[in-house]
């Protein structure tokens, strides 16, 4: 997202990067299925636009803990639903790989070079 809008940040990208940040936090994200501000907060972000309205009130009590418990309990469902995907996708190319160590023998080596230590070749 960062890389987007460096462009039209001309150079002073680090001043902007609070809102990129926001944005980030703000956008929906496939894996999770919601944005990262609504899994951690149980609600969707309020814009600063809106901030003045007073219509949303926050629930206290014991309902916000459980259904903070339920947001992270359906996030990591989620996550590890994703991350099973993502690995199918992976190992459908991946292939088995076989490493030799060729350790050189003293006439191989130049004059004061240092050997590798022997957990270099424990691949």
């Amino acid at each position: 997202m960062l890389r987007a809008c460096v462009i039209d940040y001309k150079g002073s990208w680090s001043d902007h990067l609070p809102m990129a940040e926001f944005a980030y936090n703000n956008s929906y994200q496939a894996s999770i299925k919601m944005a990262p501000f609504e899994a951690l907060c149980g609600r969707k972000c309020r814009t600063p636009i809106h901030w003045s309205d007073m219509g949303e009130r926050a629930v206290l009590g014991p309902n916000v803990l459980r259904e903070a418990e339920e947001k992270v309990h359906l996030t990591r469902r989620r996550l590890l639903t994703a991350q099973s995907r993502q690995k199918s996708y992976a190992n459908k190319h991946r292939r088995d790989l076989e490493f030799a160590c060729h350790a050189p023998g003293p006439s191989e080596s130049p004059p004061g070079a240092c050997p590798d230590p022997p957990y270099a070749c424990n691949i």
